[in-house]
């Protein structure tokens, strides 16, 4: 099976947010590779080997990513778990929204033509949750979201996908070629099954950890490089961000010494009973 993952980078969630200018101050961010992103590469990777034998690969995992040339740090985290090659489609972050996203790896997957595009649910950074759809659109492929569990059946020619619903979870079958986008549970020991490895076989719980092996060897698989314009891509905004403010700060809080108090402030003051 040949995949294509897109990753991005984010900004470390645990960094407090600065504005400056009606912007968030990037200058002293430290960047990491998206947390559902980096599911995706997991569950691509467990889709194309044999966990009696991860050596040997059973299919081709591609990571594309778009943004500037420091990208290609968090690629080489991509390929140092296992991914075999990797794209960078040069851009600011600035300058890209969910519909350039979406028509740039709609390029890449018709010039590539992979089995099957895996992406992360959404993006941490700006909680975006739309390119996958888009990009399923615009290639008239299945789809199907929010997989928690993905199964290869009838001959790796269709995925059985366990979709997070409100209601619990909602299996779908969808023919490949397909665009899939992953849940956190998609890394859970069993989540993936392959056909080829043991349908007993336990995974460590979450993403595996690039060894020093991986690490080494990632410093010699190739990455692309392209722009915008050769992918024949017009970077027009569909959205564009006007200025950024952080909340109010909150009023403190107060006690109170009763049941009684409490319903009566909330009565009479909040007004929400």
């Amino acid at each position: 099976m040949k995949i294509l993952v897109t990753v991005k980078r984010v900004p470390d969630p645990e960094q407090k947010i600065k504005l400056k200018d009606d912007r968030i101050d990037l200058s002293a961010a430290n960047w990491q590779l998206n947390q559902f992103d980096e599911y995706a590469v997991e569950a691509a990777l467990r889709l194309t080997e044999d966990a009696r034998n991860p050596a040997t690969r059973l299919g081709e995992v591609t990571v594309v990513s778009l943004g500037p040339a420091e990208v290609q740090q968090q690629l080489r985290a991509a390929l140092a778990m296992g991914a075999d090659k990797a794209v960078r489609v040069d851009s600011r972050d600035e300058d890209l929204d969910a519909d350039i996203v979406a028509r740039t790896v709609e390029k890449l997957v018709r010039r590539d033509s992979p089995d099957l595009v895996l992406m992360g649910k959404l993006a941490a950074d700006n909680e975006g949750n739309e390119v996958g759809q888009r990009l399923a659109g615009y290639l008239g492929w299945p789809q199907a979201t929010f997989a928690s569990i993905i199964e290869v059946v009838e001959g790796g020619k269709a995925l059985l996908v366990g979709r997070e619903v409100d209601a619990g979870v909602e299996m779908k079958k969808v023919r490949l070629p397909a665009v899939v986008t992953v849940d956190l549970r998609i890394v859970a020991p069993q989540a993936i099954k392959n056909g080829r490895t043991p349908p007993d076989h336990a995974y460590p719980e979450g993403p595996r950890y690039a060894s020093l092996k991986g690490i080494m060897a990632a410093k010699k698989k190739p990455i692309e490089e392209l722009t915008l314009a050769q992918l024949a891509i017009q970077p027009t905004l569909r959205v564009r961000t006007v200025s950024v403010r952080l909340p109010p700060p909150r009023k403190a809080g107060i006690k109170v010494s009763s049941v009684q108090e409490l319903v009566d402030k909330l009565h009479n003051e909040a007004k929400v009973i």
